[in-house]
């Protein structure tokens, strides 16, 4: 009870952010990947953001940081803990089973930082898999469009905007035409 009441009871600012070194960046690497699967890419991203708040506070050299980020995720890239191939072979199955399109896939995979030909051949792999139109169906299932919807009576009059929430998520408008005008089977 040193200090008085009002004092204890302010809100303090926001916390200030540690020194960066090579071995707390480690530290938050794996504890970042022990709760998300990444890309070598996104972990840069995230070591990078640690870093300039970091020098932000303490001052010190962003390119030695720079090359403490690279050989860091070398090392875990080395060690098994990053493994680009997987997570897009992982997401992209994920996604398609969900009922998401190709080109929903290939920006969600993009986005992560997966590289061009990866995306392109994970995506081949998954479409093998699960067709442009089972995922289309299984979209439609979900979101309770076309043949899915409950009151079988407003599907003609929801048409148009069943066919626009399928080209939202993607998918051609052949494709979209199909399933809206399919039966449920």
């Amino acid at each position: 009870m040193d200090e008085p009441k009002e004092q204890r009871d302010k809100p303090k600012g926001p916390k200030k952010p540690r020194k960066v070194s090579p071995r707390y960046l480690e530290n938050a690497a794996l504890h970042y990947l022990k709760r998300y699967a990444a890309t070598v890419s996104q972990l840069k991203r995230v070591l990078m953001r640690k870093v300039d708040r970091s020098l932000r506070v303490h001052g010190g050299d962003r390119t030695e940081a720079l090359g403490w980020v690279d050989a860091l995720t070398e090392k875990l890239v080395r060690g098994g803990l990053i493994n680009d191939q997987a997570y897009a072979e992982m997401k992209a199955q994920s996604l398609r089973s969900s009922g998401r399109s190709a080109r929903v896939i290939a920006q969600k995979l993009r986005m992560k930082g997966v590289a061009a030909e990866l995306v392109t051949q994970k995506l081949a792999q998954v479409t093998a898999e699960v067709s442009e139109d089972v995922a289309a169906r299984i979209w439609a299932r979900k979101k309770r469009l076309g043949p899915f919807r409950r009151d079988a009576a407003t599907r003609q009059e929801n048409r148009q905007r069943d066919l626009a929430a399928l080209a939202r998520a993607g998918f051609s408008f052949s494709t979209a035409k199909k399933i809206i005008d399919g039966a449920a089977e």
